[in-house]
């Protein structure tokens, strides 16, 4: 198992079960102890795990939220995949809403020179990443810009939000679960969240299997607010069913 790999299966653990124990990891995975150890220090470097005694926990359980630049480099592939699938849903004309994330970036970066598209946002990397393309009127949705996320919040936000109606818009989540809908660790980025869906005539849901049962401090969504789902393979078939019967489309990639 690749460095890479080890530290992914380190960090998927941590999420699945509240917390991970140094010894054990060793054991499971046939590596030495300072091998995990740097591994966590690695991982807590990228503010994906918070070390404790004997082990680490996931950031999400000490209502932490990782940097965008943290969250750029994990589940490259996934988010890539991801990303790819959620062009269908991009229309051949007309208005679209980018959220802030990393996996919607990776949307941004895809979609077609081939349609004449006016793309809101109030991520500065997306509106950054467009800006030069000929075919897209990009719109800046304004606001404070938490330095966490790069993402616009605030009244500023919400008020240029009542004024707009999109035909889709992608959204981004920190956590997916049947029974709490979506959820994310900021009141702000929650409000803003909660206006794009109301902005939208179709809202898709892009998020990697990380975030599936996983609920943070503020809800902005139920499921049935969404009308599709697009996340990667990781989500098994009896979970996927479950999101499913609750309203959206659920795509895997």
């Amino acid at each position: 198992m690749y460095a890479e790999e080890r530290q992914q299966f380190i960090v998927d653990r941590a999420r699945l079960a509240g917390r991970v124990d140094g010894a054990e990891l060793a054991l499971e995975l046939r590596v030495t102890a300072e091998t995990i150890r740097r591994d966590l220090t690695g991982l807590e470097r990228q503010g994906l795990l918070r070390r404790v005694h004997g082990g680490a926990i996931p950031v999400e359980r000490l209502g932490f939220e990782p940097a965008l630049a943290a969250r750029d480099e994990v589940m490259t592939a996934e988010k890539e995949r991801i990303a790819k699938a959620a062009l269908a849903e991009v229309p051949n004309e007309g208005s679209i809403l980018l959220d802030a994330g990393s996996t919607t970036a990776r949307l941004a970066e895809a979609l077609p020179v081939d349609r004449q598209l006016t793309v809101l946002t109030n991520a500065l990397p997306i509106a950054m990443s467009l800006v030069a393309r000929p075919n897209i009127t990009v719109l800046v949705i304004g606001g404070r810009l938490r330095g966490r996320t790069l993402a616009s919040v605030d009244s500023w936000a919400l008020g240029a939000l009542a004024d707009s109606f999109v035909d889709v818009c992608f959204l981004a989540t920190n956590g997916v679960s049947v029974q709490r809908g979506l959820t994310t660790p900021d009141h702000g980025e929650a409000a803003v969240k909660r206006a794009m869906v109301a902005a939208a005539r179709r809202t898709v849901l892009l998020a990697d299997h990380t975030k599936v049962g996983v609920d943070h401090l503020a809800r902005f969504a139920d499921l049935a607010s969404i009308d599709t789902f697009v996340t990667d393979t990781g989500v098994d078939a009896e979970t996927a069913a479950e999101i499913a019967a609750t309203g959206p489309r659920v795509v895997r990639a």
